[in-house]
């Protein structure tokens, strides 16, 4: 596997957003210039195309030697290996396929590499975040086992998801690889679940509690400060608030990692309030389906709880003798996964993820 941290090759990268584009370039897993802020101009695609190239224009002449790439996360639809943009939401001017990646290849002269922002943030998390410090864990407490596939979520203005199996990126047929904002809500069967795991669904919630119109009800932040007692308002609704969102993230984590079998990961906005909507998660992972089977096969431990995370990185280790031999071997016999908190941060697992990404399909060819 590449020493991604130790490489020594630049890549450029973009945080595209509604608003700005943000545009940086990384080193070894590491920032080496001060971010540039584009806006977007969302509903002019002369406008936004422009600002793209000039920002990474820019970029380039801060650079001391040149990019080897271009890589970053950019909203989908989209035919991603190709680099065709389809008909997004949040940048209305994208009508019709634009050729995003192709056009940057052009006039830079470099391989382009665009992806979901969620598959790049569970990237990231995979080389130089939650899946490595794990391992680390488990090999500081002696424990023979070792994880390498991890569910990464990000609980923001909607719902991303990205699954890593063995240093492998899922990104799919269609470029629709784990696209877990259209998994069904067990909560409001009308809806998908990013309708209620998501800031969006924060405010909605609350008004929902309290009878209100959604227009009238406090920012998401403002909940949260409620919740805690930090800010006048109905405490208890606030709490039942974040107390339903974790239980319906707590069905999708049960869902998704019934396949992936692995670690999973949460960043974006509303895991900074994780200590409200955590207790509800858990219990629904921890809990049985109606005919009294587990929702999962693996015992769940909380990777941010300092006790359970010993428990965890502990194990259960067993020694055995191999048959009609003198010999032994040893294994981990508890069947176990972990959820957390990122500990790198949402924006820097994404660059991290963008730039892993493109230094790995280089050394492919």
């Amino acid at each position: 596997m590449t020493d991604y941290k130790n490489d020594k090759r630049v890549v450029m990268t973009l945080d595209a957003g509604g608003t700005n584009f943000v545009f940086s370039a990384v080193k070894g897993c590491e920032e080496i210039i001060s971010p540039i802020t584009y806006p977007s101009n969302a509903h002019d695609l002369d406008k936004c195309l422009d600002g793209i190239i000039k920002g990474f224009n820019e970029v380039k002449t801060l650079l001391n030697e040149p990019p080897v790439a271009i890589s970053f996360a950019f909203p989908g639809p989209a035919d991603y290996p190709n680099g065709i943009i389809g008909d997004l939401a949040n940048l209305p001017a994208f009508r019709g396929g634009i050729a995003l990646g192709p056009m940057l290849k052009e006039i830079f002269g470099l391989p382009v590499f665009i992806n979901n922002d969620g598959d790049l943030y569970a990237y990231g998390e995979a080389i130089a975040g939650m899946l490595p410090w794990v391992n680390e864990q488990l090999e500081k407490n002696g424990s023979p086992k070792r994880f390498k596939n991890i569910l990464g979520l990000t609980l923001g203005t909607g719902l991303g998801g990205g699954i890593v199996h063995d240093n492998h990126l899922l990104i799919g047929d269609n470029s629709a690889g784990s696209e877990v904002w259209a998994i069904s809500n067990k909560y409001e069967p009308e809806q998908n679940i990013e309708e209620l795991v998501s800031i969006r669904a924060v405010r909605r919630e609350y008004a929902t509690i309290l009878g209100i119109n959604p227009a009238e009800a406090p920012t998401p932040k403002d909940i949260y400060d409620i919740a805690l007692g930090k800010q006048e308002g109905n405490k208890e609704a606030a709490k039942e608030t974040y107390r339903r969102i974790g239980r319906a993230l707590g069905d999708v984590l049960c869902n998704l990692l019934t396949v992936v079998d692995g670690i999973a990961v949460i960043g974006g906005g509303i895991a900074g309030a994780k200590e409200l909507f955590f207790p509800s998660m858990l219990e629904v992972m921890r809990g049985k389906h109606n005919n009294g089977n587990p929702r999962l096969c693996q015992k769940v431990y909380n990777l941010d709880d300092p006790q359970e995370m010993i428990d965890f990185a502990r194990g259960e280790t067993k020694t055995i003798q191999v048959p009609f031999t003198e010999k032994n071997v040893t294994y981990d016999t508890l069947s176990r996964i972990g959820v957390g908190i990122s500990k790198i941060g949402t924006s820097k697992a994404i660059a991290i993820g963008a730039y892993a990404y493109a230094v790995k399909m280089l050394d492919k060819g």
